[in-house]
C-alpha cells in the first residue's frame, strides 16, 4: 500500500446499514493502518464505567481533590481488557503512537498515573479495547459500502456530544448518515 492510500487519522462512520453490532452507528478513529491491516478506537460507544473505577483497578491512587472526568469508552472488540488513552499531545509517554499533530494514542500506565494527579494531557479519553482490521479486510469493507471515511479532527473527537458523533462525523464531508440507504457510498 503506498502512503497516499492510508486512512490513518480518518474517522471510519459506520453506514446505517451495519448489523454488526459491535460496529453498529459507530464513528472509529484509525490510529494505525498500513498493508498488515488496520487498528481503530471508537469514539462513541460508552462503557458504562467511570475513570476512578479504572485507576482503582490498576491501583493507581487518586488524590482527594481528583476531579478529571474523563470518558470511558469500548474501543472495538479486540483485547476489551486492555487500556487505550487517545490524547492531544503533551510529552513523551512509554509507549505512544502518534497519529498526527494533535493526536497521540497512549498504551502506557504512566499517562493515566499522570491524569491521576492533574498533570496528564490537557484533552483525553481512555478506550477499553480496540478495532481490528487484517491485511485488505478494512479496504474491502470499504468499497462494499460498509463504512464512510472522513478527517479526524480534534474537535469530533473531544468535544462533540458523544449522541452527535456519528451524523457530525458523516456531516463533516456533507453527508446526512440519516439519508443513506445500503446502496449509497462507494461505487
Amino acid at each position: 500500500m503506498k502512503q497516499s492510500q492510508s486512512f490513518s487519522n480518518q474517522l471510519l462512520v459506520a453506514m446505517p446499514h451495519m448489523v454488526d453490532p459491535n460496529f453498529h452507528q459507530t464513528v472509529t478513529l484509525l490510529c494505525q493502518h498500513d498493508q498488515e491491516g488496520a487498528l481503530g478506537i471508537i469514539i462513541n460507544r460508552p462503557a458504562g464505567i467511570k475513570t476512578e473505577d479504572i485507576f482503582q483497578q490498576m491501583e493507581i491512587s487518586l488524590p482527594r481533590d481528583f476531579s478529571a472526568h474523563i470518558p470511558v469508552y469500548s474501543g472495538g472488540p479486540v483485547q476489551p481488557d486492555r487500556g487505550f488513552v487517545l490524547h492531544t499531545p503533551c510529552t513523551d509517554w512509554d509507549s505512544s503512537l502518534i497519529i498526527s499533530d494533535h493526536i497521540a494514542l497512549t498504551t502506557s500506565r504512566d499517562i493515566l498515573e499522570a491524569i491521576a494527579i492533574n498533570e496528564g494531557p490537557e484533552k483525553a479519553l481512555i478506550a477499553l479495547g480496540y478495532s481490528g482490521w487484517g491485511e485488505n479486510q478494512l479496504e474491502q469493507e470499504i468499497s462494499a459500502n460498509a463504512w464512510l471515511n472522513t478527517p479526524s479532527t480534534q474537535a469530533l473527537l473531544f468535544d462533540t456530544p458523544i449522541n452527535q458523533r456519528w451524523q457530525s462525523a458523516a456531516a463533516q464531508i456533507g453527508i446526512d448518515i440519516n439519508l443513506l440507504t445500503a446502496s449509497a457510498g462507494h461505487g
